[in-house]
This record gives C-alpha cells, structure tokens and sequence, in this order.
C-alpha cells in the first residue's frame, strides 16, 4: 500500500538493503519493528517492497523522531542482528520530502 503522509514537508528514511539468505526470523523481526514503529512518536506511515534488493521508506514528522526510532531498544537489537546474520549490504539515506504528487485510478 501506498502511504497517506501529510501536507510536506516531512522526513523520509530509505533503507536499502540485500539479504544474505531467506531467514524466517527476519520476517518476523521486519514485522515486529513495523509494530513498533507504528506506536512511535512522529511515525507516519511505511511503503515495502523486497526481491533481490530490499527497499523500505517510513516517513517521520521531523529529524528527532528519526533519532529516537534509532535509538528505540527493540530496534537497536533488530540493527545488531541486522549486521550480523541477514544483510550483505545496506544503505540508510534521510531525505527532506518538500512537495508530493499522489495519483490514483478510481475505476480500477
């Protein structure tokens, strides 16, 4: 699903990332962290997609938001085992979003 963010600006964390193997723990672990940030403070919503590369974006009301979801406990944990067990790579970008444009197609 496409997220309902609010009138910008708000934030957008990218993370990009490609997998060292198909792990069911990391699914649940992704699962989990998307609870969890759901019941943050600033969080405003998420957009997934995973094949060989992963790309997730969450969007934030503003930069200390972000700053405390890295540091949430459950998260910090996710991050040590991310590193660890399940990613080959990965990238964190944090974007400004200023303007946004939605588009959709009522007779589908």
């Amino acid at each position: 699903m496409i997220a309902k963010t609010p009138t910008p600006p708000y934030y957008a964390v990218i993370f990009t990332s490609t997998l060292q193997s198909d792990d069911p723990e990391y699914g649940r672990t992704a699962e989990r962290m998307l609870e969890l940030a759901e019941q943050h403070a600033g969080f405003l919503g998420e957009e997934s997609a995973r094949e060989r590369l992963g790309i997730t974006v969450s969007y934030w009301q503003d930069l200390e938001s972000i700053k405390q979801w890295k540091q949430q406990s459950e998260h910090v944990i996710a991050q040590q085992m991310g590193r660890k067990h399940w990613y080959n790579t990965y990238a964190t970008r944090i974007c400004l979003v200023e303007r946004d444009y939605f588009f959709a197609d009522d007779s589908a």
